[in-house]
């Protein structure tokens, strides 16, 4: 049998494969989960819903009101910054943010290769042409060293656009220096890691502008929303004029710039508000899901998502884990499919993401780079080495390999062997241990 036909195998029916293909395929698969457990879901409480019916009784189901005022306060008190403005997304708020940077149509932005869409489509809204910057292993986050190498090929920039992935900070000492000595300012994209320290410090203050994010399935949801953070006050006032369509100090509609309908609802405030008394338990549960698969996944070729573990403290929004190459069965993917060849010893993401949903359980794979999505194939991209664009040579061996043996495309090496666990906070421990027991079946 043809490698390519064990590939096409792998979309029929296991009843429908030729004994010894069975025999050797099996792997053997945990009891169902009675209810599911997902990826990570909202957790809302009783505070939520006073704060929701006040807004309906008092008739404030508006971008103004005492919660969107009460949650601006509680956000700047936790993250200490001078100011928070409530707006209806955390891309909102990255967007208002590369404008406050001063963003024009063709200039270059240095942003994290590997992150949600939302870090980077604000710069594409103001024009700019994003050149992502690779990862390095220590935090999956963006690389100081290929970020020196991106100012070296393109000294005219002058904004760099970080986020922290899975909630863990990245390395901003380093980055924070290359930028300081290029004179480039920083926005922060803290969307999924509200919550985590560096240094002792909140992320969202970390940059002149940063955002986290209130979205659905983050550690703090108002279902939808987020928060431009800042120390410019003037700056938070302006994003507040922006934010509801540049309307001028005038008894009628007066404008005399480009505004956006951004601010928060007043609703959407008070599901937040009510969930932030219990930021702190949320990260407590989730470092304990780590802990635990941590422990789990002990003696086996895996590794869960690293951080700095001497100057920060994720929130650990989720819990990753990462496949060592030497345990990689084969696995590959197109743009919207991926193929596996079952091993025995071995596994890939795709086997255990579909073992996990066999038990009823959600996991994902890890969010694939920037410079690998279509979009975007003709951004620059830059690794530690340089320009990592057509890096690779078909009459070469290694093209990939950097100098120091190591892939030279880091974000893509973590895309292949990585996913996302589920993270649920509202996950038990025994639920934790058969989706632990599947994965760890699915080495054998």
């Amino acid at each position: 049998m043809t490698e390519l036909e064990l590939y096409k195998l792998i979309f029929i029916e296991r009843s429908a494969w030729p004994k010894t293909m069975q025999d050797f395929m099996s792997k053997e698969i945990p009891h169902k989960l009675e209810k599911k457990v997902w990826l990570s879901s909202p957790t809302i409480y009783q505070e939520s819903m006073d704060y929701m019916r006040e807004a309906y009784e008092t008739n404030w189901m508006s971008t103004v009101g005492a919660n969107i005022n009460e949650l601006e306060r509680l956000v700047a008190e936790k993250v200490k910054t001078k100011d928070a403005v409530a707006l209806a997304s955390g891309t909102s708020a990255l967007h208002l943010a590369i404008k406050l940077a001063g963003v024009k149509q063709g200039d270059k932005v240095f942003c994290a290769d590997m992150t949600f869409s939302a870090t980077v489509n604000p710069v594409l809204y103001e024009g700019g042409v994003p050149v992502f910057i690779d990862s390095e292993y220590d935090t999956w986050n963006m690389d100081p060293v290929a970020l020196e190498k991106a100012f070296e090929l393109y000294p005219e920039v002058k904004l760099v656009v970080i986020a922290h992935l899975y909630g863990t900070p990245a390395k901003m000492d380093e980055i924070r220096a290359v930028c300081k000595r290029h004179s480039a300012i920083i926005v922060e994209d803290a969307a999924e890691s509200f919550g985590a320290t560096y240094k002792g410090k909140q992320t969202g203050s970390l940059g002149s502008y940063n955002a986290i994010s209130f979205n659905g399935n983050k550690i703090i949801t108002g279902s939808s929303g987020g928060m431009l953070l800042t120390d410019d006050e003037k700056a938070g006032e302006k994003v507040r004029k922006w934010s509801t369509q540049s309307r001028e100090s005038a008894a009628w509609y007066q404008h005399e710039e480009v505004g956006y309908n951004y601010r928060m609802s007043n609703v959407i405030a008070g599901v937040a508000r009510g969930q932030m008394p219990y930021l702190e338990k949320h990260i407590e549960q989730k470092k304990a899901i780590y802990e635990r698969y941590k422990e789990g996944f002990k003696g086996l070729p895996i590794s869960m998502n690293p951080f700095d573990e001497k100057n920060s403290e994720p929130n650990y929004w989720l819990s990753c884990a990462i496949i060592d190459e030497s345990a990689m069965c084969k696995q590959v993917r197109s743009d919207s499919e991926a193929l596996y060849i079952s091993e025995q010893g071995k596994t890939c993401p795709t086997e255990i993401l579909e073992h996990l949903a066999e038990i009823n359980a959600e996991g994902r794979p890890i969010w694939k780079p920037m410079h690998a999505q279509p979009i975007f194939r003709m951004n620059p991209f830059i690794t530690r080495e340089g320009s990592g664009r057509g890096a690779t040579n078909a009459y070469i061996s290694g093209g990939t390999i950097g100098k120091d043996g190591r892939p030279l495309d880091v974000s893509m090496d973590i895309f292949h062997r990585g996913l996302c666990l589920p993270s649920d906070n509202k996950m038990t421990a025994e639920e934790q241990e058969i989706i632990i027991e599947t994965i760890r079946n699915c080495f054998e």
